[in-house]
């Protein structure tokens, strides 16, 4: 079963080489799932995974030519996947350094007189999301800057920065609903 599968990787690596992408969509489609678990064991991050993940591919599609071997492919795209995770490691390590000035986010609110008590409640809800998430909302809403300047800043496609604040606007939003019951008690 093992040879079966590796012969039908190498003739969609050829069929990709020859410019065939349906040939190259399955092959995505095929090793997405390998490359995922790889990208997970090395980041220890199942979202920083998908972004290993979603590189590599890129970098696989650009340099499938190149490979002399198509019974090499195995190897070479779990190669780029390992660089590119390590990459990613070295980008959070940076980025840690930058989150310690805004580790804290509550602390860097406006004074209390004005609208206190809506800004205690957002305070808190921030102090219950976890970094990441507290970190680019505070890029955003604090410091003001601009997706595409998150993105470089955290060094990720704009396109992940759009995600990952849509999901901590979302968990942000969670954490500032009044249950159901506190409604029935006004």
């Amino acid at each position: 079963m093992r040879t079966r599968e590796r012969v039908v990787d190498e003739i969609l690596v050829l069929a990709a080489q020859a410019g065939r992408t349906e040939a190259l969509e399955r092959l995505a489609v095929r090793w997405y799932p390998k490359l995922a678990r790889h990208a997970r064991r090395l980041t220890g991050d199942t979202e920083g995974a998908r972004d290993v993940v979603q590189e590599s591919w890129i970098a696989i599609a650009r340099g499938l030519g190149h490979l002399r071997d198509a019974a090499a492919f195995p190897a070479w795209a779990l190669r780029i996947v390992t660089r590119r995770a390590a990459e990613w490691v070295m980008r959070q390590q940076k980025a840690r350094v930058r989150y310690v000035a805004i580790e804290h986010v509550s602390d860097l609110a406006a004074p209390q007189d004005k609208g206190g008590d809506d800004l205690a409640r957002v305070r808190d809800a921030l102090r219950l999301l976890d970094r990441q998430p507290r970190l680019l909302l505070a890029m955003l809403y604090v410091d003001g800057l601009s997706v595409a300047e998150i993105a470089a800043v955290l060094e990720i496609p704009t396109g992940t920065v759009k995600s990952r604040l849509y999901h901590a606007r979302a968990r942000l939003r969670e954490a500032l609903e009044v249950p159901d019951d506190a409604h029935d008690r006004r």
